[in-house]
């Protein structure tokens, strides 16, 4: 087992309310590098709403307030730290493609630019090595001056993706990336996070036991707010120790 200082997140004793609606309570989860890791449940468990934490998204919505410990690299992401800094670090990739009503090499540079970024020669390297790490420059690199719209939605959902690794995040958080796609273009976005795994860490979620069981390392079932279990893929899939765990991956529920 890692030691605190080798996880690249460590999430303790998390709790978020909307108002008077608790909707986490008492999280304990961590990420090492490189690691992806699943978040399973039914729809309203709180997968989605936790990745927010993770980024601070929920920083958007007056009335959700949070207690507890989120560690990147062991600092406390809700304490004084530059929120568009930790957004670069912690990127997200939404359910449904988003990208925006610009070009293709527009939407990767568009971040970098946000951030200073001016150079020509080193905005074109840095929109090619991200399409490149996207899986998708070879079908892009001939389109980089047409709108990202004109894109179908697995190559839209692959932008996104480039979109945010030219910022040089360290976690990708992706919340079902896939539910809106054709099975093609998601066993394309599939092989593509394995391959990611090599430069970032991965948090998906997803409603799709068998995509969880394929690409990530450890799965985290959620249920009511709760983090029932998490480990090792094949051990909850195979042998969870909590029956709530065995009777939703059964099919008993959810």
């Amino acid at each position: 087992m890692n030691t605190l200082e080798e996880h690249k997140l460590k999430v303790t004793n998390l709790d978020l309310y909307y108002g008077e609606f608790q909707a986490l309570r008492k999280i304990d989860f961590d990420l090492n590098n490189n690691e992806a890791a699943a978040l399973i449940g039914p729809s309203g468990c709180g997968k989605s709403t936790f990745i927010r934490v993770l980024n601070r998204m929920n920083d958007l919505i007056p009335s959700c307030r949070i207690s507890g410990e989120v560690l990147l690299d062991g600092e406390d992401i809700y304490g004084p730290v530059d929120v568009s800094d930790l957004r670069s670090r912690v990127g997200m990739v939404f359910q449904k493609p988003n990208p925006f009503n610009m070009s293709v090499f527009d939407n990767v540079a568009y971040g970098p630019r946000m951030r200073g970024m001016r150079d020509r020669k080193k905005l074109d390297e840095l929109v090619e090595r991200s399409l490149r790490k996207a899986a998708l420059w070879d079908e892009a690199k001939d389109r980089l001056k047409k709108s990202a719209q004109s894109l179908s939605g697995g190559k839209q959902q692959r932008l996104c993706i480039a979109r945010s690794i030219a910022m040089a995040p360290e976690i990708i958080l992706m919340d079902e990336p896939t539910s809106a796609l054709d099975p093609i273009a998601t066993g394309r976005i599939e092989e593509l996070i394995g391959e990611l795994k090599r430069d970032f860490s991965i948090i998906i979620v997803t409603h799709s036991m068998n995509q969880a069981a394929r690409i990530s390392y450890r799965t985290a079932f959620f249920l009511l707010g709760d983090l029932i279990e998490y480990g090792e893929t094949a051990k909850v899939f195979t042998n969870p120790v909590d029956k709530r765990t065995d009777d939703y991956i059964s099919g008993r529920f959810g």
